[in-house]
């Protein structure tokens, strides 16, 4: 199998798990930066993740102009991809999606650190993103490239950032790392909502972060939870 076709079996088996692992329902989307041209991207026709197969998948410019549409529906929040793939060269995915346990920490003070080490992988602290601030009232949904942008200006070099009453955005430098922090994300944001009504919560400290963050990004431990989530997804790793 070639690099690219690879890849496109990878995208597909990213859309499952992360359906699998309820971190995406209906909504929500997973991309790539083309593997042969890193000023596109790849990502599904408009459909739900659970469902996106192989001959979903669409290429776009960073600009969000598709190549082969052959009249697909697409995602009206293409922006989000191509912001940050314009303003990231080290981004080689992205997720976008709405997890329920992570958007209580983008409308309220309360802030979203690791708080468990396989958690690590998110980073120390996550920025919120608002729309309203620079766009007025909108519908929250980010459909122009300068919302994209002024969204990957918030992400900066971060892991993730979170956007208020909407979801987050996710990225890794490999499409697995981006799917480990978007698992974890959630799961860390369910723990925390747990811990919060019990008193003062212990992070974890930076160099606690950046050890077990290295660990989490080696090929072995990659591999280890995508072979594992892509089983529970139905689909051959």
């Amino acid at each position: 199998m070639n690099t690219l076709s690879a890849q496109l079996e990878d995208l597909v088996t990213a859309n499952r798990i992360l359906a699998r692992e309820e971190v995406v329902d209906a909504f929500g989307h997973v991309s790539i930066r083309h593997p042969e041209r890193p000023g596109h991207y790849l990502l599904s026709q408009s459909r739900a993740p659970e469902l996106v197969d192989t001959s979903d998948l669409m290429e776009y410019t960073l600009e969000g102009e598709p190549l082969n549409r052959q009249g697909r529906p697409m995602y009206s929040e293409r922006p989000i991809h191509g912001g940050i793939y314009e303003a990231r060269p080290d981004v080689q995915a992205v997720v976008h999606n709405h997890s329920p346990a992570v958007l209580p920490f983008s409308v309220t003070a309360a802030p979203l650190r690791p708080m468990f080490h396989l958690a690590a992988i998110i980073g120390d602290r996550l920025p919120v993103w608002d729309i309203r601030d620079n766009f007025s009232d909108t519908s929250l949904l980010v459909t122009t490239m300068e919302q994209g942008r002024d969204l990957a200006a918030c992400l900066g070099r971060g892991r993730a950032a979170l956007m208020r009453g909407h979801g987050c955005v996710v990225t890794g430098s490999a499409l697995k790392e981006a799917v480990m922090a978007a698992v974890y994300l959630q799961v860390n944001a369910r723990l925390l909502l747990a811990s919060l009504p019990l008193g003062e919560v212990t992070y974890l400290s930076p160099g606690e972060i950046q050890l077990m963050s290295q660990s989490q990004v080696r090929p072995s431990s990659l591999g280890r939870a995508w072979e594992y989530w892509a089983a529970r997804a139905g689909r051959t790793p």
